[in-house]
């Protein structure tokens, strides 16, 4: 099963007219997580062909209105689209009170619950979202403000069974193969068959890292180790590093050095400020560190397969 990460909103907090502002889709067997909620959100989903009625969680990583001032019109969105599901928030805990105070937000008003995950400041690590297959988890960043960043990670899959060992090692009842994927030790004659014995390595499945607003810091990295793919601050080149440090973000070349000492797959950068025309400049400082680096594209997918993980 494929994973689709799907910039929607790539702006550095103003809009231009070929950027919006911050949102991020990831679309996996229909339904969808969004991280961030910038203003127009619910626009760029229609436009990226995106059920909005299938947005069953939204990360909200701190509460700059180029992030969140989006939420509160979809959220009503949802609710006149008939959803009748909850729908998960997460992000700093203000932003429950900003909810419960927004007109026709109050509990009731929508006909379904919004079930609010609360990160509050001094916080290590969060998990804020949890299904039988993924799960979602925050850490803190480092922002002029309180900032969480998250990472989605499917869970890890049991290893291929191997029926020609299992029979080797004398299972002839097929119902025993089942028994063994299971996790349970077959008596056979002469001893016994382990799962160990039968199973293949465990099989890790796709990670993906939303890293933004953000100086480079711990936080961020260790939401980035081994991810298959990570989205990061860039919004100022080499040419503006006094400034990144001054508002609190990251410089194409910094997001670069995350990935590489995270130890990640690829790099997608965001967040771009309106003085950049193209992002291109930024793309080629980063990948003299990281030369797995791409400029995310608002609506153009990456689409991550983990059987490719597994050489399948």
């Amino acid at each position: 099963m494929t994973t689709t990460v799907l910039p929607l909103g790539t702006a550095s907090a103003l809009p231009t007219r070929d950027r919006h502002l911050s949102a991020l889709a990831v679309e996996r067997k229909g339904r969808v997580l969004l991280f961030d909620c910038g203003e127009g959100t619910q626009y760029r989903l229609m436009d990226a062909d995106l059920n909005r009625a299938r947005v069953d969680a939204v990360f909200i990583t701190h509460l700059h209105g180029d992030h969140v001032y989006g939420l509160m019109g979809l959220l009503s969105t949802l609710g006149q689209l008939g959803r009748a599901e909850p729908v998960v928030v997460a992000g700093p805990a203000a932003l429950d009170r900003m909810l419960r105070e927004m007109p026709g937000m109050q509990h009731g008003w929508l006909p379904y619950d919004v079930e609010f995950v609360s990160l509050d400041e001094g916080f290590d690590r969060a998990c804020v979202y949890e299904t039988e297959e993924l799960s979602v988890t925050a850490r803190p960043l480092d922002h002029r403000i309180f900032t969480a960043g998250y990472r989605l990670a499917e869970k890890t899959r049991p290893g291929r069974f191997d029926p020609g060992r299992a029979r080797d090692l004398g299972v002839t009842d097929p119902r025993d193969f089942g028994r063994l994927q299971d996790g349970e030790t077959i008596d056979v004659e002469g001893g016994t068959v382990d799962p160990d014995d039968v199973m293949g390595p465990e099989r890790q499945g796709i990670s993906v890292a939303y890293v933004t607003d953000t100086r480079p810091c711990e936080g961020g990295r260790r939401l980035a180790r081994e991810a298959d793919l990570v989205y990061h601050d860039a919004t100022f080149g080499d040419d503006l590093s006094d400034r990144a440090v001054e508002t609190g973000h990251s410089t194409a070349r910094e997001a670069a050095a995350v990935a590489r000492d995270a130890g990640a797959q690829r790099l997608l950068l965001g967040h771009f400020s309106a003085r950049y025309d193209t992002p291109e400049p930024l793309v080629e400082q980063a990948r003299e560190v990281f030369p797995a680096t791409d400029a995310a594209v608002e609506l153009a997918p990456t689409v991550l397969d983990p059987r490719e993980k597994w050489g399948e």
